[in-house]
């Protein structure tokens, strides 16, 4: 099913059955619990699965089902995320309140990386990522982060295409160590720290908080790596991370890999992958 075009507005209907028909490609309900097809109906549009007996509705266990947004002010909201809207442009064009946007795009980010090929790594402990999950609902809150516990990312790119890697093993003070002791260059953009390349990563990235000694940073000649190009990632993702509010050690990976879906889908109009990944279910059967 199609609407008329994602470009012009969409009634509520419209964007209802659009929604739907995205949840369910093949036009059967599934169990988002335990993926059963053996669906039965009750009152209230409400669904029952035969074999786990979990009752739900239509947008269960899915990344919509988060935030308090109508099925038309979510494809309002995902045209303003891929033309890179603000959020007080967004609140303003969808009449809601700067906390129910900025929870809506919370999820957007969400939703686009759980669709990465690193999903599971990334909504795990290592990142932080799996206190704001609860089963399938985005209700749990940022765990504090100590120097020792502050995720490493590391920036990989060849032939125009990009990829966010967690690295294992290494921890805010491991970089800072390696700073001191043994050469590494790092640069600072705010509370994000990024370096000189390391072993086959064009530079590892971090994103601190007030736990960290910023002020050890030593000054050098020359530029980092990254910084030297005029173009591919780091170009396009630099000013795009100034541009960011409400970003936290906690919350950073989903801004990378937002950066990362963005630049490597940046030849093509986004929205419709957006909404695609917004129907996924949160934790897949």
């Amino acid at each position: 099913m199609t609407m008329k075009t994602h470009r012009q507005h969409a009634s509520e209907a419209e964007a209802h059955d659009y929604l739907l028909s995205l949840c369910r490609p093949d036009g059967a309900p599934l169990c988002p619990r335990c993926g059963c097809r053996r669906i039965y109906t009750l009152s209230g549009s409400r669904m029952r699965c035969a074999e786990c007996k979990y009752t739900f509705h239509e947008f269960s266990g899915r990344w919509l089902d988060n935030g308090a947004l109508s099925c038309s002010q979510w494809l309002e909201l995902l045209r303003c995320f891929a033309e890179e809207q603000s959020v007080d442009s967004i609140t303003e064009r969808l009449g809601l309140s700067c906390n129910t946007v900025y929870k809506a795009l919370t999820v957007v980010r969400f939703s686009i990386l759980a669709h990465a090929q690193d999903a599971a790594q990334l909504l795990g402990p290592q990142t932080g990522l799996d206190s704001f999950l609860n089963g399938s609902r985005l209700t749990g809150g940022p765990t504090r982060m100590r120097m020792e516990t502050i995720p490493v990312y590391g920036i990989l790119t060849k032939d125009d295409w990009a990829f966010i890697d967690l690295v294992p093993g290494l921890r805010a003070e491991t970089v800072f160590h390696f700073h001191l002791n043994f050469q590494l260059k790092l640069e600072r953009l705010g509370n994000l720290i990024y370096s000189e390349r390391y072993r086959h990563y064009d530079a590892l990235i971090l994103c601190g908080n007030n736990a960290l000694p910023y002020d050890c940073i030593r000054r050098h000649r020359t530029p980092v790596h990254i910084d030297v190009m005029d173009s591919g990632f780091w170009a396009f993702a630099r000013h795009r991370i100034k541009r960011f509010r409400g970003i936290s050690c906690q919350r950073f990976p989903l801004y990378l890999k937002e950066l990362e879906f963005r630049f490597n889908n940046r030849e093509q109009d986004i929205f419709p992958l957006l909404t695609r990944r917004i129907c996924g279910l949160v934790r897949p059967c």
